[in-house]
């Protein structure tokens, strides 16, 4: 067991659904601390910068448009095995593939609206951690 950290952005359609208590809820419910959270609106270099790592594939402009389509909640996940554990309560990016009571089983309308992103390895939580947070932001 390894404590972590991890990114974890509710999506504009889990803002617009009215589902951050619901999200941090299960978080917490799964014994998750929030180190970190605030709710903010990704302008258009925000959102590039964030998906760079998809800058070359057929949907970034897609995934971009909706990111900035209105405001996310991007917090920091702290426990041991965070990473995994995130991975495993938001369920398969495909809602239609997802296990049984997972986030995007439960919520998600689509593999882009699919209502929360978290990291997916610890190199790409500590790069997504320290896009949105400054140290003295974290608890």
């Amino acid at each position: 067991m390894s404590l972590e950290r991890t990114l974890s952005i509710i999506k504009p359609d889990g803002v617009r659904k009215k589902l951050v208590g619901e999200v941090i809820r299960r978080f917490e419910k799964e014994g998750i601390h929030i180190a970190a959270l605030k709710k903010i609106r990704m302008d258009r270099a925000q959102a590039e910068g964030f998906y760079t790592v998809h800058k070359e594939r057929p949907f970034f402009g897609e995934l971009v448009k909706f990111m900035i389509s209105g405001p996310v909640v991007v917090m920091i996940l702290e426990g041991e095995n965070v990473i995994s554990r995130n991975r495993e309560i938001m369920g398969a990016t495909d809602p239609a593939k997802a296990a049984p009571g997972t986030l995007r089983k439960l919520y998600a309308d689509s593999i882009q609206n699919n209502i929360v992103h978290g990291s997916d390895a610890p190199a790409t939580a500590k790069f997504e951690v320290s896009y949105f947070f400054k140290d003295s932001e974290i608890f």
